[in-house]
């Protein structure tokens, strides 16, 4: 291609890819109104030379949506995720049964819990499940199938359906991003499966995210904000949010 994008489509794709920061096959195909084999073959021009990535699905800005490996994830903003971790683990009593997905916040969650007794945990992180199991009055219930090996996440099918299993009181979830409009996301779809099965199982849901994840886009939509009841983090929310999460009832709790 003597031109970077010399197509008016093309041109169009990578304007709206650098407006959302991700796209889908579907969503460009529904935009420009043509198919989603026309995305396509206009994609992968702009993929080859590295103008855009190809994600199952879809397309992001290059590295824009490339989730850092956890142990980084375990070090950026810790002090902010320790104090969100403290807090939801205040809303917690000796005795209740929760779920907890994978990830850093929740994996603080995890070690905040310490000092409760009793708990009933189910969830898809043998990094989460090892701390809880420590205290010998808990009874901990570990998803079954293949482990990731960046975070030792059990995901999938056989993940899902060991959740259905369970009612409890509280699930805990941390996400990837918190858009200006309030959806919560994730950068796995396998990820966006998982925190809703837990939500439809728990009487209360609880969303553990700090500032850093405010106004941010990631690949996958879990859901509305009207499907929680808590979010607990370390900054206010800005204007367009906060109005987002009032008029969804959700409640804010800062740490």
């Amino acid at each position: 291609m003597s031109e970077i994008y010399p197509t008016r489509r093309q041109t169009e794709i990578l304007s709206a890819v650098r407006l959302r920061q991700a796209c889908s096959i579907g969503e460009l195909a529904e935009s420009l109104g043509v198919s989603e084999e026309t995305i396509r073959r206009n994609v992968k021009p702009l993929a080859a030379q590295g103008l855009v990535r190809r994600v199952h699905g879809g397309i992001t800005l290059p590295e824009t949506f490339q989730e850092p490996p956890f142990q980084r994830r375990m070090q950026a903003n810790s002090a902010a995720k320790q104090r969100i971790a403290a807090k939801v683990a205040s809303l917690v009593q000796n005795g209740d049964s929760l779920m907890l997905d994978c990830g850093s916040t929740t994996t603080f969650v995890a070690q905040a819990l310490a000092g409760h007794s009793e708990l009933v945990a189910v969830t898809n992180s043998a990094e989460i499940a090892r701390t809880l199991a420590a205290k010998a009055s808990n009874r901990v219930f570990m998803a079954g199938g293949e482990l990731r090996s960046d975070d030792t996440a059990s995901l999938g099918a056989s993940a899902l359906d060991f959740v259905r299993q369970f009612e409890v009181q509280h699930a805990i979830l941390s996400i990837g991003a918190l858009d200006r409009a309030g959806g919560l996301m994730v950068y796995h779809l396998a990820e966006a499966e998982f925190s809703r099965a837990v939500m439809a199982r728990a009487q209360r849901v609880v969303v553990a995210a700090d500032r850093s994840k405010f106004g941010r886009k990631g690949l996958v939509k879990i859901c509305d904000p009207d499907r929680i009841d808590v979010l607990v983090t370390d900054a206010a929310p800005p204007p367009r949010l906060a109005r987002r999460l009032a008029e969804a009832e959700v409640e804010v709790l800062l740490a």
